[in-house]
């Protein structure tokens, strides 16, 4: 399977499948295509594999697609302005992403949820205590909103985050979150309650963008609906 990925903000990952070959996403993930592709709509798991999808912020459903001849070409762009960011799994490492990251992977990659283990990621995380990990062996693709900025922890080493901007990171990585301290810094420091901390070793990577900040910018500038009864 070859893909290419294309544009600058809000990218595309263009796939050219051979016969057999298969790949997974959630649904209305697709774009377009060309060629003769089968599509399959169905929930793996059962019941108990949607409902885990819906709380990782996928779709209750996935759908297939599978090359019936060769070179097919099949297209899937992101939800919101930002980077598809491609994924080689080899069979040895899992990697954790946030909520509504997955893409899209090969059949041969599994996607499940990621429960935060510790009590105050669980309570208040930004993004929530459930996560995605992608495991297997194959390619994906995630889309990250914004730009993508990878870092590298030695052990021990440790970078605090506001936990929306945390996009993905390796199994290794401890995950926690912190309250911000100051009672000045938390009421006009305008950053929020809570830091996420990470803690090496391992990789990480952080996006410049969170849809919440996005989507707080764009209602900011939707003008206000009148009452009823008001004048012109």
């Amino acid at each position: 399977m070859e893909y290419e990925i294309s544009g600058t903000t809000m990218q595309a990952v263009e796939l050219t499948m051979q016969r057999g070959e298969s790949v997974f996403t959630e649904t209305g993930g697709m774009a377009w295509m060309r060629g003769r592709l089968n599509m399959t709509t169905n929930m793996p798991g059962g019941l108990m594999g949607g409902l885990k999808r819906k709380f990782s912020g996928e779709s209750f459903f996935l759908t297939t697609y599978t090359a019936e001849e060769d070179n097919c070409k099949i297209t899937f762009t992101p939800y919101a302005p930002g980077k598809v960011y491609r994924i080689q799994l080899d069979g040895q490492k899992d990697l954790i992403l946030q909520k509504d990251a997955f893409m899209l992977a090969e059949s041969t990659v599994n996607l499940d949820l990621f429960f935060q283990r510790r009590l105050g990621s669980a309570l208040f995380g930004g993004e929530g205590f459930v996560m995605q990990k992608i495991s297997g062996r194959g390619l994906a693709f995630a889309e990250i909103p914004g730009e993508i900025v990878e870092i590298n922890l030695a052990p021990g080493e440790e970078v605090r985050v506001d936990p929306g901007h945390v996009a993905m990171f390796e199994p290794s990585v401890s995950f926690d979150i912190e309250r911000i301290k100051g009672v000045s810094n938390i009421l006009f420091g305008g950053e929020g309650l809570f830091l996420s901390s990470l803690r090496g070793p391992g990789w990480v990577a952080l996006q410049t963008m969170t849809l919440q900040n996005l989507a707080a910018k764009i209602a900011a500038h939707i003008p206000k609906s009148r009452t009823a009864g008001g004048g012109d």
